[in-house]
């Protein structure tokens, strides 16, 4: 990141220049609402509730059971699949929209882990990163249990020279989610290939967010969240790829009726179909699953403006500038950026440390109306992080800018020292 400074002016006209400007108005945001955790919870599409309430009355209500035809229900996993796979770099029929980010993670990781095995009986890691998110890690966890296989953890800096002999899966999260801190994914697929191992992605906070190509980085799995950046709804259902080389070599574990060759033949003997139609499991959801629909739709809407790349630039800027207007506004008040200033490094997030009262700093910031969130660390190594998503289909230059004028009075002021501020919730 750069040293220069922009006015609030600036900002304004900045906004008023962006080619991106007129996505906003697809989204339905609190007045005097400046909202920077998109990278947790997306914002409500304003199309969302007319097409819930449709769905609801029509589908549902008029419709009924007839809905799973005449609506397109059972087929919609497939046709929002294929939406979220023009995002990542993946092919027509290769993504599917169902179930969580966990669980999707349990099928690929223990497709890959079957893979490793037959294919190198006697590599027994799965590797990751120590911050990684911790569902990851419960989910390999458990699985390494199930394998008889070892999980390993190295810091960021340590992956490459840890991928040895002995590794069967690289398992990594595309984007950190306390720091922002982004891997070259084709870079570590290019040397986990070189030592024999697969890798799994977990792109929960890339996709739609940053520019993605899974086949020119040439991955293996990869899965990822519906709620964050693709604006799908709190729970939404989450998504998972399967490169073509590997989806049709061994069953998922979970395998359901809606991952049978013919689901509506109710055989009693269990047969895959073919391709990614395999990592289906049960019924799914189709309320949230429209809702899902609606909030790739408004993703998609950047494609005449320049589609991904487009976005990326514009939350590259956005970033830039948080960066810049913390350096020249708040030094001296003991926060630490911990987002990589390198462009090409850092996802669509700004996240700052401070020895003491993080948490409350962020609780003072909510009250003010500029809504970023606290992720706890785990000591000196990993500390508290105050964390800001920025989404460029919505946040402006101008938020950015008030953003951190309302954390330098925060600081100023010392009003994060009050106690109500410090008072956790059970979500934090």
């Amino acid at each position: 990141m750069t040293s220069g400074f922009h006015s609030l002016r600036e900002c304004l006209q900045l906004d008023e220049q962006d080619p991106l400007g007129s996505l906003r108005s697809l989204f339905d945001l609190p007045e005097g609402l400046i909202y920077l955790d998109g990278n947790s919870l997306g914002a409500l599409p304003r199309a969302a509730p007319a097409r819930l309430a449709q769905a609801i009355s029509q589908e549902w209500g008029q419709g009924l059971i007839r809905s799973w035809n005449s609506a397109g229900w059972f087929d919609l996993p497939r046709r929002v699949g294929d939406k979220i796979a023009r995002l990542i770099g993946a092919r027509e029929g290769e993504v599917l929209a169902v179930d969580s980010t966990s669980v999707n993670l349990y099928k690929v990781l223990s497709a890959a882990l079957q893979i490793a095995r037959h294919d190198a009986p006697r590599r027994k890691v799965v590797l990751s990163e120590r911050s990684n998110f911790p569902t990851d890690l419960y989910i390999a966890q458990s699985l390494c249990q199930q394998h008889e296989m070892e999980l390993r953890l190295v810091d960021c800096s340590e992956i490459m020279q840890a991928l040895g002999d002995d590794v069967a899966v690289l398992m990594l999260t595309h984007v950190n989610y306390r720091t922002g801190a982004m891997h070259d994914m084709t870079a570590v697929n290019d040397q986990a290939h070189r030592c024999g191992a697969l890798c799994v992605w977990d792109l929960a906070h890339s996709a739609g967010a940053v520019e993605l190509d899974l086949h020119a980085a040439q991955a293996d799995f990869a899965v990822g969240c519906g709620y964050k950046y693709l604006n799908g709804g709190p729970g939404a259902p989450a998504f998972l790829w399967v490169h073509a080389r590997h989806s049709d070599r061994f069953w998922q574990p979970l395998s359901g009726w809606w991952g049978h060759a013919q689901p509506f033949a109710f055989e009693p003997g269990y047969q895959p179909a073919q391709g990614i139609g395999r990592y289906q499991c049960g019924t799914q959801p189709m309320l949230s699953l429209i809702a899902l629909d609606v909030g790739v739709d408004t993703v998609l809407a950047a494609e005449p403006l320049g589609g991904m790349a487009a976005l990326r630039r514009k939350s590259l800027s956005l970033t830039r500038l948080f960066g810049q207007l913390l350096q020249h506004r708040l030094s001296g008040h003991g926060l630490s950026l911990v987002s990589p200033q390198d462009d090409v490094q850092r996802g669509s997030q700004i996240s700052l440390t401070r020895a003491h009262g993080a948490y409350a700093i962020v609780q003072a910031l909510i009250e003010r109306g500029v809504v970023g969130d606290f992720r706890a660390g785990d000591g000196a190594e990993h500390p508290d992080i105050l964390r800001f998503g920025v989404c460029p289909l919505y946040t402006r230059y101008v938020d950015i800018w008030h953003a951190v004028d309302a954390l330098h009075q925060v600081m100023s002021s010392g009003v994060w020292r009050d106690a109500k501020y410090g008072q956790q919730h059970s979500v934090t």
